[in-house]
């Protein structure tokens, strides 16, 4: 698989991954001690010293890091380098709180970008394709991660950036780009215009590599349909490097975790205690190469499962499934977890797009769940008279899935704000 099926790395041994992450561990927890007095006192608060982690069994007893640790840090009170020694910093948007803000040294970026190589690599991306990165650039690590990649492996990259729709397609029709990387709503988006602008024979994608927000399989299936490729998960976070963490392979049925570079765990979000692989649970990361923001047992939120199940792509790294949700975001509707992936495979199963939103409200002291729903232009010119019977049906199909019951409300096809980045899939007027 060309120069980024590394076999040292993304096809050793359990013993040989197991020797590299015990090695690079105990070196992480000795600089992190060192360098970063927050989290020495973490350590020290629990009773903990670098001459205590001696193997990966050691683990469990770090501190975990959360997102509140990097907020009470802002800006730079995580760093472990000099700050002459970074040259880049990344942020999330700070919808909830202070910014996350991530420092990057350059040996920190060539290893991020060596990730996301091996993820183009892994969607059949070659030096003889033409790479069109449209997730954002700036402070996202979307449009930077991908488009380090796509070097590192001698694709011709188009550095689009999110947006600009119509430049979009100009450019993948006139340069014949055939990987596009962006989030799955835009993915959507731009085939819905393809199909529109009639031009689908002059598109040369074959492959996708789509991220930055929850999509589900129905979605992935619609979007391969439409836009004529396979299309690839990846999985990052800003806090841990960006996309390139984990990624999908040609099965694609789960994705590999860089192990050489992160260490992952699955907890349980209530007792804190590690679960064995295969059982549903919190995901956990521990970076164990980076130098300038390296983060112990931070915990993601996300909701997943590991697996070792052999791969017949040859790599023998561990695979994470699709976040099944999120252990604290998730929306708890009259006390029943509602995951917007849920809401999604319904609509698609019912021949609706990914064109959605949900809104969650408090009326007379009790939750109400409403989702409004975007027509295709097909149901919508054959809904004259049958739109509360197609509601119903909705209505039903939702109470099937969720065990709740929840409002409908189908909208005309395009009534729905577009996203060109993440899209905004839920509204909780309940904390505003």
């Amino acid at each position: 698989m060309e120069k980024y099926y590394q076999k040292e790395f993304e096809c050793a041994s359990a013993e040989e991954m197991r020797a590299i992450q015990t090695e690079r561990l105990v070196k992480q927890v000795k600089h992190v001690w060192d360098n970063v007095p927050h989290y020495r006192k973490k350590m020290e608060e629990k009773g903990v010293c670098p001459d205590d982690i001696k193997t990966l069994e050691d683990l469990s007893k770090l501190p975990f890091m959360t997102k509140a640790d990097l907020r009470d840090c802002y800006p730079d009170g995580l760093l472990a380098v000099p700050k002459a020694d970074c040259v880049r910093i990344h942020s999330t948007s700070g919808t909830t709180g202070k910014r996350v803000v991530a420092f990057y040294t350059q040996h920190d970026v060539d290893l991020w970008e060596d990730c996301c190589a091996r993820a183009l690599t892994a969607a059949g991306a070659t030096n003889e394709d033409v790479c069109q990165v449209a997730y954002g650039y700036g402070l996202f690590t979307g449009g930077a991660g991908l488009h380090g990649g796509s070097h590192k492996i001698g694709s011709l990259t188009l550095p689009m950036s999110s947006g600009n729709t119509d430049r979009q397609l100009q450019f993948m029709t006139d340069l014949g780009s055939t990987v596009l990387c962006c989030t799955p709503s835009y993915a959507a988006y731009l085939a819905e215009c393809i199909n529109e602008k009639g031009i689908k024979d002059q598109i040369k994608l074959k492959a996708g590599i789509f991220g930055a927000e929850a999509w589900s399989e129905s979605m992935r299936q619609s979007i391969q349909e439409d836009l004529g490729i396979k299309a690839y998960d990846i999985y990052g976070l800003t806090e841990i490097s960006g996309p390139g963490v984990a990624f999908e392979c040609c099965e694609q049925n789960g994705m590999h975790v860089n192990e050489d570079h992160f260490i992952p765990e699955i907890i349980d979000p209530e007792t804190l205690e590690p679960l064995p692989l295969g059982t549903q649970g919190e995901l956990v990361f521990t970076s164990i190469t980076k130098e300038a923001f390296p983060l112990l047992r931070y915990r993601t939120r996300d909701i997943c499962i590991l697996n070792r199940e052999k791969c017949s792509c040859g790599r023998t790294l561990v695979k994470m499934c699709k976040p099944m949700g999120r252990s604290d975001d998730m929306l708890i509707v009259k006390g029943v977890n509602v995951f917007p992936s849920q809401i999604e495979t319904v609509l698609i199963e019912q021949g609706y797009q990914s064109n959605y939103q949900i809104i969650v409200d408090r009326k007379n002291n009790s939750d109400t769940l409403e989702v409004m729903v975007e027509m295709t232009q097909e149901n919508f010119s054959d809904s004259l008279g049958k739109i509360t019977e197609m509601e119903k049906s909705l209505v039903a199909a939702l109470k099937a899935m969720l065990g709740i019951y929840a409002k409908v409300r189908l909208v005309a096809p395009k009534s729905i704000a577009r996203s060109e980045g993440k899209a905004v899939r839920v509204i909780d007027k309940r904390k505003i």
